[in-house]
């Protein structure tokens, strides 16, 4: 086991206009942590993973593994094992074969890759498919053969760069609960890499949220939610995203929607020292309660129901809003609106309340 850091680390590809895939990345995971790297498409976390991996070149900056400096060491002598999202097994060897592979380039003597693998097959529920090939196994039974790959190594870190997309929604609600399960069980530092931010949330110690190649920001996966950095922290974790609207200040609070929603006295005082006349208003769809029609709040016209048995996300476009603007409300799933009823809003805890700087996106005193 062993602590990874980056060190103001960089990736730059080169070109007409060079592209920072990584920029000055400074981020400390502990020895034993489960990190997730998450952002959309483009964001650098794939390159951020290989960069550890030494699959990548490290431009500025440094990378190191257990308190060494391994930015120019070759990827063979870092200690680390890597899960891919293609499996990457030979077809022509066994699920064992495949397994102790590593160690037989090692030259670790037969008995000694025999007890390994077979200890890993325990632990992945693999031992009676030692004798099959690839082509006989499953998707998540051919992920778990990979897993048991890079334990066999025991390596210092894991690195696994989403491992669970080819999987169907089930195998990967299965899976990934088997992967945090058997992290806390082996100790290792894990570094892990998704798209898909549920997929964070529910399995890292930490989440690091990246976008264009800057961190944007690094917390438990309660502190992301609750407490987002910025805007795009706000509109990215959670599903569904939080609801972000331009609210003008006015004495009584902001004002959005036809609706105005009072604020703490420091977070007015935040957004004066800024000289903000604006800000950007950021709600959750459970921090929002329907009401009839003619109510207070905003009056919205319900376009879509997502019902999904306990719980249903109603969609409804406030007029006043504009054409591209709908909210996101979770309600009760029993008795959902009807498409095309009129309904009013309002927020249920002015504390629930989200402010962001419009301009930087940074997240105002609360």
């Amino acid at each position: 086991m062993a602590e990874v850091a980056y060190d103001g680390a960089s990736r730059v590809f080169p070109g007409a206009k060079p592209v920072r895939a990584v920029d000055e990345l400074e981020l400390r995971i502990g020895d034993g942590e489960f990190l997730v790297l998450v952002g959309p498409s483009g964001s650098g976390k794939s390159t951020a993973l290989r960069m550890i991996a030494g699959l990548e070149d490290i431009d500025e900056g440094a990378i190191h593994i257990g308190g060494n400096d391994v930015t120019n060491v070759p990827p063979k002598s870092r200690d680390i094992a890597m899960v891919f999202q293609s499996y990457a097994l030979y077809p022509h060897m066994t699920v064992a074969e495949n397994m102790g592979f590593a160690l037989r380039l090692r030259k670790t003597k037969k008995d000694v890759i025999r007890e390994k693998v077979t200890q890993a097959a325990d632990m992945l529920d693999l031992r009676e498919y030692l004798d099959r090939k690839p082509r006989e196994l499953s998707g998540g039974q051919r992920q778990r053969v990979a897993m048991g790959r890079a334990i066999v190594r025991d390596p210092s870190v894991f690195l696994m760069d989403e491992p669970l997309s080819n999987l169907d929604a089930k195998l990967r609600v299965e899976t990934r609960a088997n992967i945090a399960a058997l992290q806390r069980r082996l100790g290792t530092t894990t570094v892990y890499v998704t798209h898909d931010q549920v997929e964070a949330m529910t399995m890292g110690h930490r989440v690091a949220v990246l976008a264009d190649g800057k961190l944007q920001q690094v917390d438990t996966p309660r502190e992301l939610y609750e407490r987002p950095a910025n805007s795009f922290v706000a509109g990215f974790i959670g599903s569904p995203a939080m609801n972000l609207r331009a609210a003008r200040l006015t004495e009584g609070g902001a004002s959005f929607d036809g609706q105005t929603v009072p604020l703490p006295r420091e977070t007015v005082s935040a957004a004066a020292a800024r000289g903000l006349g604006e800000v950007t208003v950021g709600l959750r769809p459970e921090s929002l309660q329907l009401g009839a029609p003619g109510g207070e709040g905003t009056e919205l016209t319900v376009e879509l129901v997502e019902e999904l048995g306990a719980d249903a996300l109603v969609h409804a476009r406030p007029e006043s809003a504009g054409s591209d603007t709908r909210l996101v409300v979770r309600i009760d799933g029993r008795e959902p609106p009807e498409l095309g009823e009129r309904v009013s809003v309002t927020a249920r805890d002015p504390n629930e309340l989200h402010l962001f700087d419009p301009s930087t996106g940074a997240r105002l005193a609360d």
